[in-house]
């Protein structure tokens, strides 16, 4: 999330805007970029579309311990 709530203000949007192409309030973006919320990956997806950027989610084995 923290990468794009960057996004967001590198291109100079505001929370209102993400949230109206979200179809949501400014206070749940707030929420979200707080981490006060455990967001779906729906949500994410919406909140990357509406800032112009993709999520990609990769499955992979934990690092190895010594």
């Amino acid at each position: 999330m923290d990468e794009l709530a960057a996004a967001r203000r590198r291109q100079g949007l505001s929370q209102t805007l993400v949230a109206a192409r979200m179809g949501t309030s400014q206070s749940a973006v707030a929420r979200l970029e707080r981490g006060d919320l455990d967001p779906r990956l729906s949500t994410l997806e919406r909140y990357a579309q509406a800032v112009g950027q993709t999520v990609d989610w990769q499955v992979r084995p934990p690092p190895e311990t010594t």
